[in-house]
């Protein structure tokens, strides 16, 4: 993954100016993310951050205390910044759409997911990996992404319930269990079988009429 000075500095800018960061905190950034993407946050340590942005470790301690600061350095921005407004307002595109069919819905939403995730992978695989496991990032990503997109998501649900489409259970199970196949999906794709060769429009059909399997009226 290259990244250019100005990308990171959009991506980290924690306000509408954003001070620019030096040369090196740059490298260490990127760095970072490459790292983080590429073996998560566990397995990567401090020296081989420092190594390939070609630093001395002690720097990555002058600018951030810990290994953890320096992941909420990255990802916190880029949750406000980026991931929250972006996600929201491309998924616009889609939640703003009427379709016929709650199917037609599912596909356009995975097929925007889709797209979003490889234009962003390796921070999406940072967020991925690490918001089960990091307690801020995941109270982040509840407060600035998940509790708009359910309420949105719910209307949606209740909608083909009413035209008689959907089984007659709380819309909290349809949505979950129509984004865990969804995510599902992406986790084998791009984290656990990125290397298997894939036919993605198949794979995408497949998990659609497996979730509409369960929750199309008969």
């Amino acid at each position: 993954m290259n990244m250019n000075n100005r990308e990171i500095n959009r991506l980290l800018s924690t306000d509408s100016q954003g001070d620019d960061l030096t040369e090196k905190q740059k490298r260490i950034v990127e760095s970072a993310i490459e790292m983080f993407s590429e073996k998560g946050f566990s397995a990567s340590s401090t020296s081989e951050i420092a190594r390939r942005a070609g630093v001395a470790e002690g720097t990555i301690f002058r600018h951030y205390k810990t290994k953890k600061d320096l992941l909420l350095a990255i990802v916190t921005p880029v949750m406000s910044n980026l991931v929250a407004p972006f996600i929201v307002r491309d998924l616009d595109k889609v939640l703003k759409q009427e379709y016929e069919h709650y199917e037609d819905f599912l596909k356009a939403m995975v097929r925007n997911r889709h797209d979003f995730i490889r234009r962003h992978l390796p921070i999406v695989k940072i967020l991925i990996q690490e918001i089960p496991f990091q307690e801020e990032l995941r109270s982040q990503f509840i407060n600035l992404v998940a509790k708009d997109i359910y309420r949105r998501f719910e209307k949606i649900v209740i909608h083909f319930q009413e035209k008689g489409e959907l089984i007659q259970v709380p819309p909290s199970s349809v949505i979950r269990l129509s984004i865990s196949s969804i995510i599902g999906f992406f986790f084998a794709r791009y984290i656990f079988l990125p290397e298997n060769e894939w036919n993605e429009e198949e794979e995408i059909n497949i998990t659609i009429q497996f979730i509409m399997n369960g929750f199309k009226a008969r």
